[in-house]
């Protein structure tokens, strides 16, 4: 926004020097010459380009004066406002600029994608789980350094400024976004997003970030579909590290392994799906799906871990499955 105002003011310093130049040439004369020869003059004399005088300046003292004036002064405004933009285009803000424009002509046009409220130590291997799942992804966020950071990140776009700002969340998309998550320090910061989030978007999916348990419910009526606490969270880990330490290996290898592209996934049965109507156990299945069904979740609500073989797969279930990213998606696709 500074170097649009930055912009604005020297067009407008500029043509004001044109527009009072040309208006003093034409109070000189008395009006005798027209307007346009005026503005002619004006322009030849600011840029100097040595054509002849439309006007008879020569022999006419104020005239003379004026002329002075305008090309001592004018073509001091133009000289600055040459270097000011050049000394931009230097210091990249130009480029920044017109960069960041081009990225919001691309976030306009995004729809079922993600937004990550915070690019700090949370938000950033966050949004790299995210593009590695093939999701498109939207990060808000006002230091430029955190910016520079996940900018590192293929497919990445951003909106520098505060989450807590409903403009940055509007140009972010979140009307058409599927979910937002909010990987922000401040408990305060992220119980404000939240109501904002969901008075913005009724069906928008909101996962939150919160340091303080005792806050939690108040992030649930708020709005949020899921509360995460990095504390609990941790605890839970350090846990498991003791008691189940090969099957923690296992999944940090699934997930941090940057060869490995294996996940875990959902995918909720349609209509068109091709495995609709089939027992889970049915080798079709796997072999349509290339996944591993892990669990499934029947229309009402029920989710069954390690579901029985003969479980017929119906529209509006979801399948909990394990597989290679390329295969999910392509199940997504088709489901």
């Amino acid at each position: 926004m500074e170097l649009k105002k930055r912009l604005y003011f020297l067009v407008m310093t500029s043509l004001l020097v044109v527009v009072a130049g040309s208006c003093g040439y034409f109070i000189l004369f008395g009006g005798r010459y027209g307007f346009l020869d005026c503005l002619y003059m004006t322009v030849i004399s600011l840029t100097s380009v040595g054509y002849g005088e439309v006007l008879p300046i020569t022999g006419n003292t104020a005239a003379q004066v004026f002329t002075m004036l305008l090309i001592t002064l004018g073509l001091g405004v133009i000289l600055y406002g040459i270097s000011t933009l050049a000394a931009l285009f230097i210091e990249g803000e130009v480029s920044g600029f017109m960069r960041e424009s081009k990225m919001k002509k691309k976030i306009s046009a995004l729809s079922d994608h993600y937004i990550v409220c915070g690019g700090g130590e949370t938000g950033y291997p966050l949004i790299v789980e995210l593009v590695k799942n093939g999701e498109k992804v939207v990060l808000i966020e006002h230091d430029q350094e955190k910016i520079d950071k996940c900018s590192s990140i293929e497919g990445i776009l951003y909106i520098k400024g505060d989450a807590t700002e409903d403009v940055h969340l509007i140009e972010a998309g979140i009307e058409r976004a599927r979910g937002i998550l909010i990987a922000l320090p401040s408990d305060k910061d992220s119980l404000y997003i939240t109501m904002s989030a969901r008075m913005l978007n009724k069906r928008i999916r909101i996962i939150s970030r919160v340091a303080d348990p005792a806050l939690e419910p108040k992030l649930r009526k708020a709005g949020a579909d899921r509360v995460v606490s990095p504390n609990f969270i941790g605890a839970l880990r350090m846990a498991s590290e003791m008691i189940r330490p090969v099957a923690v290996d296992f999944i940090d290898r699934m997930l941090r392994d940057r060869k490995s592209d294996l996940r875990i996934h959902e995918l909720v049965v349609t209509s068109r799906s091709p495995v609709r109507g089939k027992k889970i156990n049915d080798t079709s299945v796997a072999d349509r799906l290339g996944l591993l069904v892990l669990g499934a979740r029947n229309i009402d609500g029920d989710l069954e871990l390690n579901p029985s073989s003969s479980a017929v797969i119906e529209e509006g279930m979801t399948l909990i499955v394990m597989g290679e990213v390329d295969k999910i998606m392509k199940a997504r696709a088709v489901m």
